[in-house]
């Protein structure tokens, strides 16, 4: 596996692994290779520095890096920001989702903000029955690596 770090044409700068320097070759060749934030499949790889070991002397102070978990970009910060938010304001009903956003609007149950799960098919069936649900832009925790 190899790491690139790749830009776009509107400058937007992201990291991309491909099986080798061939694969990314012939995925970029077809146009296969595409921005994460904007879409774009003008990209070409970034100047990058190598990541080299050091001697294992010099490694026993390992320097902190980021976690993968935190926001990279204001895009990622904004998703972070909205997921916090959900969660504060919503209680998450899991794959119940349905049958709770019914029984609040048939009025068995008292309305309160809810999240969850459901598929593409219960999602049209519950806005074809005037039920108003949106999707978000996140997976639910349990389903997130």
């Amino acid at each position: 596996m190899i790491r690139y770090t790749l830009k776009c044409d509107k400058e937007h700068s992201f990291d991309s692994w491909f099986a080798s320097a061939a694969a990314y070759e012939a995925l970029q060749a077809r146009g296969m290779v595409s921005c994460t934030i904007c879409g774009s499949t003008t990209v070409e790889k970034a100047l990058m520095a190598p990541a080299v070991r050091p001697a294992r002397k010099a490694a026993a102070a390992p320097a902190a890096e980021a976690p993968l978990s935190a926001p990279q970009t204001g895009i990622e910060e904004a998703f972070a920001a909205m997921r916090q938010a959900v969660e504060a304001n919503s209680d998450y009903v899991g794959v119940n989702f349905v049958a709770e956003a019914r029984a609040m609007h048939e009025g068995a149950k008292p309305e309160r903000a809810i999240h969850g799960e459901a598929r593409l098919d219960e999602a049209k069936a519950l806005l074809d029955d005037g039920i108003p649900v949106m999707p978000l832009p996140f997976l639910p925790k349990r389903s997130r690596n």
